[in-house]
């Protein structure tokens, strides 16, 4: 991966937006459970960071995804997960699929104000039986006259109780599970949605997560993004580059939990010397900063591929897994470290210890990582 200066620029621009409109809030906003989504979009769109890799006739930057990488990695700087969690929800979760497939009227009408941080988006795919197992989500979107009518309800929805719309993946046709689904872009001040409840969750507490129900919702055919049945496809091209952000967004965390930690096992005296002059813990700090940057050279590779049009199921994948499995490693390591601070919620690391684990369930679990890796080595077992 080959960085220029305007990535370097667009880093610098972030860590400084961080610092000034971001850090000084986040301990106040984990504390309410919810951060002011529509206010801190307005001011990220400001500065272009909501648009960096959608068109520019929708008021994006038009640049590639390495753009976006540079941004994600640079969100890391964030003091807590949930941050980058709901930006990536608006970046890259939610939309590049209206940006990629939807026509020039539904662009206009949801793209457009997602990028200028007037509309905040949510993605709705999970459901109470339908999480990492997409195809058996029940949510149906049913054909009356021009509209759709859907009915069900979706679950873990992040940006829930703030969002103006859903992009919702919903079966629209009584066909073959991969066949006959549709995503549809659904206004959240339409009759019949309710906000059933935010989700008291482990982690990521400043952002609002949120269980929601669609009763007899009517919205017009001409929300559907794309071709209807070709959902399922859409989703899991969504899903590459949610599972990019989700390992790019782990690579600063993890550093600056072992930055923290060194200082602190510096200044920290047992039995009479500084804990980090013990071998144990300089060489194990060593080793996970070894694995940290083993997952970057994955990450970059994984984008300069994706950048190039390449598939890049098989790298994203393992990414994501490598990402979930190594932010637990680092997180406990380094709480370890702090000894009884590190069980106290003043401490940084405990917030990550929190946070970093949803990486190993959101966006498709570990095992559902494993499973399509397997597929791709030829080792699942043969249907017969």
């Amino acid at each position: 991966m080959q960085f220029t200066a305007e990535h370097d620029n667009l880093s610098a621009s972030v860590k400084k937006f961080v610092a000034e409109q971001i850090n000084p809030f986040v301990d106040e906003w984990e504390n309410a459970g919810i951060f002011p989504a529509h206010e801190l979009f307005r001011k990220m769109a400001a500065q272009g960071f909501l648009g960096i890799a959608k068109p520019e006739r929708f008021g994006g930057m038009g640049l590639d995804w390495s753009y976006n990488l540079v941004f994600c990695e640079a969100l890391g700087e964030v003091n807590g997960g949930s941050i980058p969690m709901a930006v990536g929800v608006q970046t890259d979760m939610a939309t590049p699929a209206l940006a990629r497939f939807g026509s020039d009227a539904l662009r206009e009408e949801f793209l457009k104000p997602a990028i200028a941080g007037e509309y905040v988006a949510c993605i709705g795919v999970s459901e109470p039986g339908a999480g990492s197992d997409v195809a058996s989500l029940r949510t149906t979107a049913r054909k009356d006259g021009d509209d759709y009518v859907i009915n069900g309800g979706k679950m873990w929805i992040t940006n829930g109780t703030q969002a103006d719309f859903m992009c919702m993946l919903a079966n629209t046709s009584e066909g073959p599970a991969h066949r006959n689904k549709s995503l549809i872009i659904v206004p959240m001040k339409s009759k019949g949605v309710t906000i059933a409840r935010k989700l008291d969750k482990l982690g990521m507490r400043a952002s609002d997560t949120a269980q929601i129900f669609f009763e007899d919702v009517r919205v017009p055919q001409r929300y559907r993004i794309g071709d209807e049945g070709h959902g399922f496809t859409y989703q899991m091209q969504q899903f590459q580059e949610e599972r990019l952000w989700a390992a790019a967004a782990a690579l600063r965390s993890m550093e600056r939990a072992i930055e923290n930690v060194i200082d602190y096992t510096r200044q920290r005296i047992v039995f009479g010397k500084p804990l980090l002059d013990n071998q144990t813990v300089h060489f194990r700090l060593a080793e996970l900063q070894t694995e940290i940057e083993s997952l970057r050279a994955l990450v970059y590779r994984a984008v300069e591929r994706h950048v190039q049009g390449i598939d890049v199921t098989r790298l994203a994948s393992m990414a994501k897994l490598k990402a979930g499995r190594l932010s637990r490693e680092v997180a406990d390591s380094c709480l370890q470290y702090y000894g009884g601070m590190g069980f106290m919620n003043e401490t940084p690391i405990s917030r990550l210890y929190r946070d970093c684990r949803l990486t190993s369930i959101g966006g498709g679990a570990d095992e559902v990582m494993l499973g399509i890796l397997a597929k791709f080595m030829g080792t699942l077992p043969r249907t017969r």
